[in-house]
């Protein structure tokens, strides 16, 4: 299947999220695809005294080692080829240590649902799949997820590529498995065509411009995508909006009000994009297009630039040739420390709390992070692993190589939409997206929305905002 056509909205993801099921003995939780049902949604349980998340319950002692492993998985939905490495992992596994591994790889849209169902029942598997932040984190905030500290070595622990988006109150939830770096694709032929150095494409806002400007007069789009689904926006919130924080926290803080979105540094991300739209140099159907075949208009020559995940590079490498793609970070026009910094998220694994057999699943997630299984990672599909101890040299594509070392072995920073509430996803971002591209809202005016749908959030949430603060708190830390 081509990787292009597997999307599924976040929406959807986060509806049938944890809190999105009426659970036993648990309240709706982010559960919203629009405002109403929001009003309707009511916080986790939470201590008495305090209404902030009840701690994670330590693990029970673990059994020993042994006996068979339930391990639930996703990934070859979106690097094809994966299943190949897992299957590969698993018989090397149980040949090597006599513990069976039973493996079920989960539909896009069950990946959150199934296990919550599951952990709400006492029946989860021992390892899950797990996306990065809010993804994962509610099933922390419910005690479904096992502090990792103490079940796996501090060495993987540090290693694997979790990132800071996996710890909550000093605990960590996940290890991570095969990286995904956020920026934009380019055709470098394009590039070429209007004049431009495509080996060194533009790193500053004014340059940026400059390029399009040269791209629009040689006759091709300089960027675009498609906004229908909201991704576009997502992924244009989090490169953009990153460059005027100093950390993840500052993130957080917008989303529960501590920041205020009308500081006109806050909503400059959506202000540049105002001016791109303005300046005529994004596609005009941008609304009527979904993101995966707004990406594919560059793969057919009708954008020079478009935004992108590093997993699907190669992709677009097999259309226009190898040499032909280039991928860049979002050039700099903010000012906060994390600006011009390469954005890096990961997907990864935890183990339930309520797991039958925690060293057993211990042991296979150690299992996965030896230099043989992460290096297979890549060997096998192609991906570059999110463990600190890949051996790069083996990095046989040039461009792979490229975003390896500059946006995994450089410093990076974590993708923050990851810590979106969804009620701000679809109200907010979702919203004023799709308004600046029909030119019907401008970056003051997306600023003034967000505040109003923050307020909104805050007044319906308090439970949550109690969660959220104290998730900040480990980021400034």
């Amino acid at each position: 299947m081509d990787p292009l056509s597997r999307a599924i909205s976040r929406r959807q993801l986060l509806r049938y999220s944890a809190g999105g099921f009426a659970l036993a003995g648990l309240g709706p939780f982010l559960a919203a695809c629009g405002g109403d049902e929001e009003e309707e949604a009511a916080a986790p349980p939470a201590p008495a005294e305090t209404g902030a998340a009840a701690p994670p319950p330590a693990p029970e002692p673990a059994p020993a080692a042994g006996g068979n492993v339930k391990l639930w998985w996703w990934g070859e939905q979106e690097a094809a080829g994966i299943q190949k490495w897992v299957d590969e992992t698993i018989q090397k596994f149980t040949e090597e240590t006599g513990i069976t591994v039973e493996p079920n790889l989960m539909d896009t849209g069950n990946v959150i649902p199934q296990f919550t169902d599951a952990a709400a029942a006492g029946k989860p598997p021992d390892v899950q799949f797990l996306w990065n932040g809010i993804y994962h984190m509610e099933n922390v905030w419910h005690g479904y997820l096992a502090p990792l500290n103490g079940l796996i070595s501090d060495d993987v622990l540090a290693s694997s590529g979790a990132t800071a988006l996996s710890v909550f109150g000093g605990q960590q939830y996940r290890v991570g498995w095969y990286n995904l770096g956020l920026g934009f694709s380019y055709s470098k032929p394009a590039f070429e065509k209007a004049g431009l150095d495509a080996d060194s494409p533009p790193a500053t806002w004014d340059d940026f411009l400059a390029a399009c400007e040269k791209l629009k007069a040689s006759g091709i789009i300089p960027m675009g995508g498609g906004l229908k689904d909201g991704y576009y926006g997502e992924w244009w919130l989090g490169q953009g909006l990153v460059q005027n924080l100093d950390t993840p926290a500052d993130a957080i803080n917008l989303f529960i009000g501590e920041l205020d979105w009308n500081d006109p540094r806050y909503h400059e991300h959506w202000t540049r994009l105002d001016e791109l739209f303005t300046s005529g140099f994004m596609n005009d159907d941008m609304n009527s297009l979904e993101l995966y075949p707004g990406i594919q208009l560059m793969d057919q020559g009708k954008l020079a630039i478009t935004q992108a995940v590093s997993t699907l590079v190669t992709a677009s490498q097999a259309v226009l040739g190898e040499e032909n793609v280039g991928f860049m970070p979002l050039p700099v026009f903010g000012t906060g420390k994390m600006a011009g910094i390469p954005i890096l998220d990961s997907q990864g694994f935890g183990i339930a709390t309520k797991a039958e057999n925690q060293a057993g699943g211990a042991q296979l997630l150690e299992y996965m992070n030896t230099p043989d299984r992460v290096n297979a990672i890549y060997s096998i599909a192609q991906q570059i692993p999110a463990n600190t101890g890949f051996d790069a040299s083996t990095i046989t594509n040039p461009l792979q190589a490229e975003i390896h070392a500059k946006w995994v072995a450089s410093p990076n920073v974590p993708y923050i939409p990851n810590l979106m509430p969804t009620l701000f996803w679809t109200d907010a971002m979702f919203v004023a997206s799709q308004k600046i591209a029909g030119r019907n809202m401008n970056g003051e005016q997306a600023g003034e929305l967000a505040s109003q749908i923050t307020d909104k959030w805050k007044k319906q949430n308090p439970d949550l905002v109690e969660n959220y603060a104290a998730w900040a708190a480990d980021f400034a830390a």
